[in-house]
């Protein structure tokens, strides 16, 4: 599925019918009249704007615009970390050794924390919006959450991601214990 037509049917979905008559009359220069009639829905809107390419995943200015007119910062937020997200595959730009260390680590990770998970990945720097859409995308699978939050980081942090600060991070919420199993594991996995 397109990430962008997710975010944009997200967004859809939380206008109320005061915001969603506001982005029509914003759109009164981009659209003609009788089209705007036919809208009854923000995906109706989003449709026609991507259909007239106003909006694209690579040009969101005329959406981050109107989103703003109608002061909905809660969107504005996801709006910009779809955007700084979208910046390519991080993963790849990660040394080889670094990459299998982090995936060792976040199998372990995975596999040993349970319902505290949040308060982990909220120590690594993972906001409660991306934690939210997470959730969203996978809400009945604990472990499938923590493991795209971590992957999330990941990618947040770029070269920047090492293990220590995972199990730093770790240490930090007192899972002392899950720290001690993904240092065991690495070192194993050295020999």
């Amino acid at each position: 599925m397109d990430p962008f037509l997710s975010l944009l049917h997200s967004f859809s979905m939380s206008l109320s019918d005061n915001e969603l008559s506001a982005l029509k009359f914003l759109c009164l220069s981009k659209i003609g009249k009788r089209k705007l009639e036919s809208v009854k829905t923000g995906s109706d809107l989003f449709t026609i704007l991507l259909e007239q390419r106003e909006i694209e995943r690579e040009k969101v200015d005329f959406l981050q615009l109107m989103i703003k007119t109608i002061k909905r910062e809660d969107l504005i937020m996801q709006l910009q970390e779809f955007i700084e997200g979208g910046q390519g595959d991080v993963v790849n730009h990660l040394d080889e050794k670094e990459k299998c260390q982090q995936n060792v680590a976040f199998e372990v990770i995975c596999d040993n924390v349970g319902k505290n998970w949040k308060m982990l990945v909220r120590r690594l720097g993972i906001s409660d919006t991306k934690i939210d859409r997470i959730l969203t995308a996978n809400p009945y699978n604990l472990q499938e959450q923590l493991m795209q939050s971590l992957r999330e980081w990941q990618k947040w942090k770029g070269k920047e991601a090492k293990v220590a600060d995972l199990i730093k991070a770790l240490r930090d919420c007192k899972m002392n214990l899950v720290a001690d199993k993904v240092e065991h594991e690495l070192l194993q996995r050295e020999d």
